[in-house]
């Protein structure tokens, strides 16, 4: 069994082992972290999965009015830790932007992530903000990619960011990628939201291999049901190929035009008739038997 949890709405999402228990979606439910269970929403409900998945966090059970009037609490000084610190930044004039902040009330302790274009002495800001917020404070420098997880957003694709979903690691992701998948080698075609090449270039990446591997080259020729024709393009999400023939182009089935596919129906192709033919002859021949039994009983009988 297995369910989904975000700490936000349309926020990342984190697996755990529901145990004994069986929450809706919606429910409030605490999920075990170092700084002691935190409340989160359930996305999944408790379901059965094929693959065997080990190792899971144990869902601590649903959040009680306790956990919930603290995590409001909690919500409320990190929202208040938001505004002082733009305020200080301003005020100590830092090229630096507030991205998220996070606050763990069992040490009391606010860390406060930012986006710089350079490094940035930010020792003058730690105190005014420390003593304004008496709570020790911790500034962490975040890059572009990292920017882009904890805002969130959506993606050139239409859908919500992959890196603030279920992407747990950034990757390195080459040009050379974008060139295999057929992609225009155009900064402001294959970069996402936070200005680097999108991450799904690098997880779909093996996808188009190996889809170009089965599938014949383009400007080869190849039969299909409309007769035969050119390939001139590949559509790898829908397991197609688009072929030429004469003037109109159409859409096939990759396995329909591949050539392991042409191979094996050539050579099996013209025996499997005859092994049908011989069990057809055999079974009218037994017919025709069970027929000439049945007349020499009458006979006799007569």
């Amino acid at each position: 069994m297995v369910m989904a949890v975000s700490f936000t709405r349309y926020g990342r999402l984190y697996y755990l082992d529901p145990g004994s228990h069986s929450p809706q979606v919606g429910d409030k439910v605490l999920v075990p972290t170092d700084s002691g269970p935190e409340v989160a929403e359930c996305v999944w409900a408790p379901q059965w999965v094929s693959e065997d998945i080990g190792g899971l966090p144990l869902c601590a059970g649903p959040a009680t009015d306790e956990h919930l009037s603290r995590d409001e609490t909690n919500r409320r000084r990190r929202a208040e830790g938001r505004s002082i610190a733009k305020r200080l930044i301003r005020k100590h004039e830092l090229p630096m932007k507030v991205i998220g902040v996070d606050y763990l009330d069992s040490d009391n302790v606010f860390k406060v992530y930012f986006s710089a274009p350079h490094r940035v002495d930010f020792r003058a800001l730690v105190r005014d903000l420390a003593r304004n917020v008496k709570a020790r404070v911790e500034l962490r420098q975040v890059g572009p990619r990292d920017e882009a997880r904890l805002q969130g957003g959506i993606g050139p694709c239409g859908r919500d960011l992959c890196c603030a979903t279920f992407l747990k690691d950034f990757e390195p992701v080459s040009v050379r990628m974008a060139k295999e998948q057929d992609l225009p080698v155009n900064p402001l075609r294959i970069a996402g939201a936070c200005g680097r090449l999108m991450c799904c270039l690098k997880y779909e990446h093996p996808l188009y291999m190996e889809f170009k591997e089965k599938a014949p080259r383009l400007g080869s020729k190849v039969q299909t049901p409309e007769g035969e024709g050119a390939v001139i393009g590949y559509n790898v999400p829908g397991d197609t190929v688009t072929v030429k023939v004469g003037s109109r182009r159409c859409a096939c089935p990759s396995a329909s035009v591949c050539s392991p596919r042409q191979q094996h129906e050539a050579y099996y192709g013209d025996d499997e008739a005859p092994q049908e033919s011989e069990a057809t002859a055999a079974e009218a021949t037994g017919a025709e038997g069970s027929a000439a039994e049945g007349s020499a009983a009458e006979d006799s009988e007569a």
